[in-house]
């Protein structure tokens, strides 16, 4: 088996440069989760990496619920998601999804990001009280001006499996077994998927202003991490790290500091009051 130090690492910058499709980067510096090349030491890994480590408005955060604001003027986060022609990919360091075309939009107040791709961390990054969910799931969106905006969905540990990863379980193991088989650069077509259990009304969101939770900790990204946290399996998650070597099995960044920002909260009953 290839060595996980010969993993490829996905330069998830491309995606605010403009690029719409995935492109390893083979040259690019290494990082992982733990040890030397892990989240404490990424800021010294490559100039283009200063963010992580320098950065006043990195991501993920803890949410503290008695400390976050209410905000009556925030929108319902609004996402017209259709059925589009997907690949799954291992990134190296997570799995996720391609979209070979538009798959839609979010609206953030007023303003569209369209979906580029998806991808899971487990355990979560983003914390809600200081407690960390087995998974998260982050569906990466762009404006036309380059920025980036994120819907965040937790996930708890349930009978009931989430049917999106259900879907896609033949898929998933699929992948586990390419990469096994020394295919470090893994593309599993999934045809036609339809993203329809992600276009749910969302009654509950926090919006704060953050980073990416990957080098280089671009700090151009709206986070909007919904307050309902959704089921999963134990096997789903032990699918999406199936596919990953050993450091990166964990691939959750700890939360960083909020250097006085503040985590503003929408909720749909407050509309009501």
């Amino acid at each position: 088996m290839i060595s996980s130090l010969s993993l490829p690492i996905l330069v998830l910058s491309l995606l605010i440069a403009g690029a719409s499709t995935f492109k390893l980067d083979h040259n690019a510096p290494l990082f992982t989760y733990s040890g030397l090349t892990g989240p404490a030491k990424w800021g010294s890994l490559s100039p283009d990496y200063y963010k992580c480590s320098s950065g006043k408005v990195q991501s993920p955060v803890n949410i503290k619920k008695d400390e976050v604001v209410r905000n009556k003027k925030l929108k319902p986060l609004t996402r017209d998601y259709r059925p589009a022609n997907a690949t799954l990919i291992n990134n190296g360091f997570n799995i996720g999804i391609h979209f070979e075309e538009s798959p839609g939009v979010l609206d953030v107040d007023g303003k569209s990001y369209t979906l580029k791709q998806m991808h899971w961390h487990s355990p979560s990054e983003h914390r809600i009280n200081g407690v960390q969910y087995p998974a998260e799931l982050h569906l990466v969106h762009r404006s036309d001006d380059g920025n980036l905006s994120v819907v965040a969905v937790l996930f708890k540990y349930s009978d009931h499996p989430d049917p999106l990863l259900s879907k896609m379980k033949v898929k998933v193991h699929e992948l586990a077994k390419d990469v096994c088989a020394g295919d470090e650069e893994a593309h599993i077509p999934l045809g036609t998927l339809n993203l329809k259990q992600l276009r749910k009304r969302t009654r509950k969101y926090y919006r704060y202003v953050g980073s990416l939770t990957t080098p280089p900790c671009s700090e151009t990204v709206i986070w909007n991490i919904l307050g309902k946290v959704r089921c999963i399996s134990k096997e789903q998650v032990e699918a999406i790290k199936a596919p990953l070597h050993s450091p990166y099995k964990n691939n959750s960044r700890p939360c960083q500091l909020l250097n006085g920002r503040k985590i503003e909260l929408y909720d749909e009953l407050d509309d009501d009051k």
